[in-house]
């Protein structure tokens, strides 16, 4: 491959997503495609994201790995938990409803909620089967792709638990870790880390969370021929 072009965080928005394969001129016969996760909530087409990036996976070879709003909508659909569906809907999860159901804001209470599972469930189904499978990682001979962190209590970052994987924020990137290759993640939006959007570049990782879904912007991290380089797609509107 002659590129690897990193990406976290689409959450919903799909046309910026779309302008960024564009405007990076994306070739899934020379590039490796990593996306890091989070396609689903807070912005407005979760559904149409879901069916891009299954597609980008099943007939060209990119890499998906799951995040912890994927993996809020599968246990959503999946169990009959009051904690997860509160949570869900706390966390843009009702743009996400919206966006496979045509339910709003203003329409969605207990009830409605619990068809809006039954008919993603019936209609759906192999969208949740797709991002219950994804794997929580990616590692090549430069990097480790995750879509939140590396806890660096575990010696062996393999064995820690899968919820880091998915939630891990400050004690991962404000400490040193333990591997010998450097960490690309997104979960914590760059803005957090450094007061910017922008990619944050640090000495043993990178963030890419450029908080699209805020009104920001959706990076692409660039790796070739051992340099790195970043683009980005603006996304003025908020979608929250």
């Amino acid at each position: 491959m002659k590129r690897t072009l990193m990406i976290s965080d689409i959450h919903g928005c799909l046309e910026p997503f779309e302008r960024l394969l564009e405007e990076t001129r994306y070739d899934p016969g020379q590039d490796r495609l990593v996306l890091l996760g989070d396609y689903v909530d807070r912005g407005p087409r979760s559904r149409d994201v879901v069916d891009k990036v299954m597609e980008l996976v099943e007939r060209h070879g990119a890499v998906a790995l799951r995040g912890n709003h994927d993996q809020r909508l599968v246990d959503l659909i999946r169990t009959n938990d009051s904690l997860v569906r509160s949570k869900f809907m706390e966390h843009g999860g009702k743009r996400t409803i919206f966006s496979y159901c045509g339910l709003g804001r203003d329409e969605m209470n207990g009830d409605t909620l619990s068809e809006a599972v039954s008919y993603i469930k019936r209609n759906y189904g192999h969208h949740i089967d797709f991002l219950s499978k994804l794997p929580l990682y990616y590692e090549d001979d430069r990097h480790i792709c995750v879509h939140a962190g590396l806890n660096p209590a575990y010696p062996n970052w393999k064995d820690q638990p899968v919820r880091d994987f998915m939630y891990i924020k400050k004690e991962f990137f404000r400490f040193r870790t333990k591997v010998d290759r450097t960490v690309v993640f997104g979960h914590t939006r760059a803005e957090e880390i450094h007061g910017a959007p922008e990619v944050w570049f640090h000495e043993d990782k990178i963030a890419i969370d450029g908080g699209c879904a805020y009104g920001a912007q959706l990076n692409c991290l660039i790796y070739e021929e051992g340099a790195y380089s970043t683009l980005a797609i603006r996304n003025r509107s908020s979608s929250l």
